[in-house]
C-alpha cells in the first residue's frame, strides 16, 4: 500500500528529475534541494536564495558508499569520518569529481558532501538515485528553517515542492570538516562536536573562523533575525537588556541558566534551556519568535564553547554579525 508519505518522496523525486526545487527536512535544518548534476537547476538555487555564486553548496548523498562517484582523492581519514559519522551532521570538504558542476561548489575545486541522518531525507534521495544539492531552504543570510512551515512562510511559490518531515532534531547545520588533506580542520562547527571528532582521529583539530577553502556560513552576517543582536557576558545580560528596553528598544533577551531567576524587564523573554543539545535544537526557532513578537533588539551571551556550544556559539556571532546590506 502506498502512504500519504511515500506518495510526497515520491512527487519530490520527481520534481528533482523535472529541474525543480525541493524543500526537505534532514536531522540540521531544513534544504533547499535541486539535482546536483543539473546546472541550471543549482543555479535556481541561487536565484531563490539571494544566495552569491561564489557560496558553494553541500551535495547530499544518499549512502556513504556513493562518495567516490562524486569526488576523488579521498584521504584515509576522510574515509574513518564519513564510516563513523555518516548518516549523521558532518560535511566533508574533498577534490571535486567531475560529476559536480562548477556552479554547486562556487566554482571551486572542492566539494561539500554529506549524508544526512534523516528517514525522510534518505528516502528521497534514495528515490531520487542521485545526488542533491542542498543549502537551508531560506534566503540568504537570515535564520535557517528547522520546520516545513518556516519554508513556506519565507520562501513561498518559488520552491515548487515541499517536503513535511516534522521538526528537525538537531537544529543547527552540519560540521563541516576540510577533509582535502591528511591533516583535517574544522571550517563550520556543528551537529558533530569537535570532541567526538578528535576521539575518532586521536589528534586535536583546529576551528577556523575563516579559510582559504570557501564553505556555507562563513559570511560575516549569517543566520540573523531581523532584529539586531547584542552579545554580552551572561552576567550582563539583564543589565544590557534593561538599559536598552528604556532607551526605547523593544527588547527580547536570551537569559541564560546562570540568571534564569532574575526578574528582567523586557519586551520578550527566551529563557534558555540547560542542555546545549536542547538549545541547538531550538536556537533558530527563539530567534523567529523574538522576531515574530516585535523586537528589534536581542540581547544574549555565548555559552561554554564545549561540545554542542562551540556550534551555538558561532552562529551567534554570525547572527550579530555586521550586516552590510543595511
Amino acid at each position: 500500500m502506498v502512504t500519504a508519505r511515500t506518495r510526497d518522496i515520491e512527487k519530490a523525486a520527481g520534481v528533482l528529475r523535472a529541474g525543480g526545487l525541493v524543500a526537505f527536512p534532514t536531522e540540521t535544518v531544513y534544504g533547499l534541494g535541486a539535482n546536483a548534476e543539473d546546472s541550471a537547476a543549482v543555479t535556481r538555487i541561487f536565484q531563490v536564495k539571494g544566495r552569491p555564486p561564489s557560496h558553494p553548496l553541500i551535495v547530499h548523498l544518499a549512502d556513504a558508499q556513493h562518495l567516490d562517484d562524486w569526488v576523488q582523492d579521498v584521504p584515509a581519514t576522510a574515509r574513518l569520518l564519513a564510516e563513523r559519522f555518516w548518516p549523521g551532521p558532518l560535511t566533508l570538504v574533498l577534490r571535486r569529481g567531475p560529476r559536480v558542476p562548477l556552479e554547486a561548489t562556487g566554482g571551486l575545486e572542492t566539494v561539500a558532501v554529506r549524508v544526512p541522518d534523516h528517514p525522510v531525507a534518505l528516502a528521497l534521495l534514495s528515490a531520487f538515485g542521485g545526488g542533491v544539492t542542498a543549502p537551508s531552504a531560506n534566503r540568504f543570510g537570515q535564520v535557517s528553517p528547522t520546520a516545513a512551515p518556516h519554508v513556506r512562510a519565507e520562501l513561498g511559490d518559488a520552491v515548487d515542492f515541499v517536503l513535511d518531515g516534522g521538526p528537525c532534531e538537531v537544529g543547527v547545520e552540519s560540521t563541516i570538516v576540510d577533509a582535502t588533506g591528511e591533516v583535517p580542520s574544522i571550517l563550520r562547527p556543528g551537529g558533530v562536536t569537535r570532541e567526538d571528532l578528535e576521539a575518532v582521529l586521536g589528534r586535536p583539530l583546529a576551528v577556523h573562523a575563516t579559510s582559504s577553502v570557501r564553505v556555507p556560513g562563513q559570511h560575516p552576517s549569517h543566520y540573523a533575525p531581523r532584529a539586531r543582536v547584542v552579545l554580552v557576558e551572561p552576567e550582563k545580560v539583564v543589565a544590557e537588556a534593561e538599559t536598552a528596553q528604556e532607551l526605547g528598544h523593544q527588547v527580547g533577551v536570551f537569559l541564560p541558566p546562570s540568571v534564569a531567576d532574575t526578574p528582567v524587564k523586557a519586551h520578550a523573554v527566551v529563557a534558555l534551556p540547560a542542555s546545549t543539545a536542547a538549545y541547538a535544537r531550538g536556537l533558530y526557532g527563539f530567534l523567529r519568535e523574538l522576531d515574530q513578537r516585535g523586537c528589534d533588539l536581542i540581547v544574549a551571551s555565548l555559552p561554554v564553547e564545549e561540545g554542542m556550544g562551540l556550534a551555538i556559539a558561532n552562529r551567534l556571532r554570525r547572527a550579530a554579525g555586521p550586516r552590510t546590506t543595511e
